[in-house]
């Protein structure tokens, strides 16, 4: 049968407390006896009866335990100040990132057209100058990117007119290269449209094959 939880309050009865006294005492002498073993840390108890009698327990030398966990102890509290400064010194910097974020954000509104409601005049004369610089930066970076398609456009047409001097070449019609771009091109039209660089002929004939 399943026990029921124990409430954690002092035990009133005498000897009933005095029971349970030896039987957690050994329970938690064992457990730090295999804490001990199975982990290999090094593990100190020390616990005093309500009539002053000392049970302890330890895997090395007790009085050395004590003096390593005072000097722990020492070495925490010296450094407690600076990490309390560095704390402080942090909590400074978040308040400080909060409150950029949420000028941030209420600038990032009014640009909007969000919120204006509580500007004065040299506030939206300063939003209205902002918008003017952005939209100039907007145009400039427009006209560049137009500027280089341009570029981009006219070198892919040379070299698209450098691989029809070679077709023509090919054709027999290379001396027409020697004209002006403008006949160039008039050049290339004509013989696209009358079927001069290039003459395939082909016949097609539907039913039975005719004896010759």
């Amino acid at each position: 049968m399943r026990r029921g939880k124990t409430v954690m309050k002092r035990i009133e009865n005498a000897a009933s407390r005095l029971v349970s006294f030896s039987k957690r005492r050994n329970g938690l002498l064992k457990k730090a006896f295999e804490l001990s073993v199975l982990c290999d840390v090094e593990v100190a108890v020390i616990i005093f009866s309500q009539k002053g009698r000392l049970y302890e327990f330890s895997n090395s030398d007790m009085q050395k335990t004590i003096e390593r966990y005072h000097k722990h102890t020492k070495e925490t509290l010296s450094h407690k100040p600076e990490m309390e400064q560095r704390m402080q010194h942090l909590r400074i910097e978040t308040a400080d990132i909060f409150k950029k974020i949420e000028f941030l954000e209420v600038s990032k509104r009014k640009l909007l057209g969000q919120g204006l409601g509580s500007c004065s005049i040299e506030e939206l004369q300063e939003i209205d100058s902002q918008l003017e610089q952005s939209l100039k930066n907007i145009r400039a970076r427009k006209a560049q990117l137009f500027k280089e398609q341009m570029q981009q456009l006219k070198a892919k047409e040379r070299m698209l007119l450098e691989e029809n001097v070679k077709l023509f070449e090919k054709c027999g019609h290379w001396k027409s290269w020697q004209q002006p771009i403008t006949q160039q091109r008039k050049a290339i039209s004509n013989c696209i449209q009358n079927n001069k660089c290039l003459e395939v002929v082909t016949e097609l004939s539907i039913g039975l094959p005719q004896n010759n």
